[in-house]
């Protein structure tokens, strides 16, 4: 059988692994991943260890086909021409620039695919590029390192500042920090270099503050983040008045045009967006305000609806914890975890594209509510590995290295016709029943489930 013959096996039995390699192919071909690091890297040098090498076993951990570095060492240390104590000494010496351009050179080449499928959202708000801006603290570590030992707090290897593109479901920018205690808002300053104009930024409180605020407005760009309490000061520039139920129905919207200050005492017109809430949150808050310099042809009530669209990019974290292992606790290293999350990040943006594919041919809504992005992930982890002994490393570089992007969107299209959505279908589940309250055993700390089972029947 041809390899021809076996690729199209592969793509009628299991289009996603199809359809994942494809992308990562023409996004992370080996001579461009080798080209980043020797770009961006200032310590480190390139060596007989590729920067290419490095991400290969990283990305098996991160994607859970392998356990650990070692393990995935092991199943490739033939190939590989160093001691798998030089491959950690590269990985926990890699820097923060070269795992950011890991992210935002890739997102180069994915967006334009995206476009040549069609298969992008519906725009939260025509007319504005919508940015989502969010923070994540990477978790504790395993205390492997010498220094670590003797801590009994938990290890933090840094954080990082993501940025997402609701349009296209892509992570376009990340800001790594390895230092875990840095305030969120002094990474913020990395973010504001990056800010053009057209933009809309969407962020929380701890993204609020005067400088951020006054940034966005000096690059004609626009903001919509949560009012903090204290690190912006404003007045009244007008009453408040009521304008509606919010379109969640959850609360009453009301506005209010303001003046915002910065620490010179220059001040700008801004609008104060208030949602009255029906309940409380969790947090026993019983408003929530919003400051925006949008126009006032953009509704308060559209204001509202917008804010409550950042929970986009808690998702995406979220979808990441549950389907990669992209904080890896054995990496104690900040270098090295903060790549892991990196990759991870790269991973889901890879993921994107194949949603992307199923949206142009399946329908935004059928993949928005329908499609299990923990299927998916594990069609693909199940079938790669059987994939790839059967199509090696070579035939796929022959056929997507070098693709364009119209033969490639097209291909991809191809693939998504032949997914079986009832496969990656979400599993829909009725409202969580409150925890009942257990009841102590008075002798025994154990009980034996099969006489509990006996019990009941003889009811």
């Amino acid at each position: 059988m041809s390899s021809q013959q076996t690729y199209e096996r592969f793509a009628q039995h299991s289009p996603l692994t199809a359809m994942m390699r494809a992308a990562m192919e023409f996004a992370l071909p080996n001579s461009f991943l080798n080209e980043i690091f020797a770009a961006q890297a200032q310590r480190q040098r390139p060596s007989e260890l590729l920067f290419s090498t490095i991400i290969e076993l990283l990305a098996q951990v991160v994607c859970r086909v392998r356990p650990s570095m070692h393990a995935a060492y092991q199943k490739q240390s033939e190939s590989i021409p160093v001691a798998i104590k030089s491959v950690y000494n590269k990985l926990n010496g890699v820097e923060t620039q070269v795992s950011r351009a890991l992210v935002t050179q890739t997102v180069a080449r994915l967006s334009p695919l995206i476009k040549q499928m069609k298969g992008g959202c519906q725009p939260l708000l025509p007319g504005y590029q919508v940015r989502i801006l969010d923070g994540n603290h990477l978790a504790a570590t395993e205390h492997r390192l010498k220094e670590l030992r003797t801590i009994g707090g938990g290890p933090l290897p840094g954080l990082a500042l993501a940025v997402l593109d609701p349009e296209q479901m892509l992570i376009t920018d990340v800001f790594p920090c390895e230092d875990a205690h840095t305030q969120e808002r002094k990474v913020l300053l990395e973010v504001l270099e990056t800010i053009t104009a057209g933009q809309l930024w969407i962020a929380d409180r701890n993204f609020c503050t005067s400088v951020f605020l006054w940034e966005v407005q000096q690059q004609q760009a626009f903001y919509l983040v949560r009012q903090h309490a204290k690190n912006v000061r404003w007045e009244p520039n007008g009453s408040r008045r009521k304008v509606g139920r919010s379109t969640t129905d959850d609360g009453t919207v009301y506005e209010q045009a303001v003046w915002a200050y910065d620490s010179e005492g220059n001040r700008m017109a801004a609008r104060r967006v208030t949602i009255v809430l029906d309940k409380p949150t969790r947090h026993g808050e019983t408003e929530i305000q919003l400051l925006t310099n949008l126009p006032p042809k953009v509704k308060a009530i559209k204001v509202a609806d917008l804010y409550r669209k950042r929970w986009t990019i808690e998702s995406a974290f979220g979808e990441l914890a549950a389907v990669l292992n992209n904080e890896i606790d054995t990496l104690g290293y900040p270098g090295a975890a903060l790549l892991g999350f990196c990759v991870g990040l790269l991973t889901y943006n890879l993921l994107s594209v194949v949603k992307a594919a199923l949206r142009s041919i399946h329908g935004e809504q059928v993949v928005a509510e329908e499609v299990s992005t923990y299927h998916m992930a594990d069609e693909i982890r199940c079938t790669w590995g059987g994939m790839m002994i059967v199509l090696p490393p070579e035939f796929w570089s022959q056929r997507f290295g070098e693709m364009s992007e119209p033969a490639l969107a097209k291909e991809l299209r191809r693939l998504a016709k032949l997914v079986q959505m009832r496969q990656i279908q979400k599993s829909k589940r009725g409202p969580k029943k409150p925890r009942p309250k257990r009841t102590p055993t008075q002798r025994h700390p154990h009980v034996s489930t099969a006489r509990i089972l006996t019990q009941r029947a003889a009811v």
